[in-house]
């Protein structure tokens, strides 16, 4: 299985935090756009991500021990619908350069 791992932070996110923003856009519209800041994730790997069985990618709390998958209906360089971005990032969606269509996010297995 192919994936990637992204760092996510609260630094910007609202008092609920990061995950829940993002859940509560997935509870509302059915998915939400999950968006990659620096450099894009190239052609090729969208490609081999979204051929996998159960595309998913893995976030990760930065700082903190928090591990989700976050599951994929699609991967894109365009700006996605503004409606479905969490609402504290909408005004910087050009920023990003890589969004990720997750239709759900659930808490990763602790390796041990």
């Amino acid at each position: 299985m192919k994936t990637i791992a992204l760092r996510f932070a609260d630094n910007f996110a609202p008092e609920k935090g990061t995950i829940a923003a993002h859940n509560a856009v997935i509870n509302e519209y059915g998915y939400v756009w999950c968006g990659k800041l620096e450099n894009a994730v190239s052609n090729k790997v969208m490609d081999e991500i979204m051929k996998c069985d159960n595309p998913q990618i893995l976030l990760i709390h930065r700082g903190k021990t928090g591990r989700y998958w976050a599951r994929l209906d699609k991967i894109q360089h365009e700006i996605p619908e503004k409606e479905c971005i969490p609402e504290y990032y909408r005004d910087n969606a050009s920023a990003f350069k890589t969004w990720f269509k997750v239709n759900s996010i659930v808490p990763a297995a602790k390796v041990v």
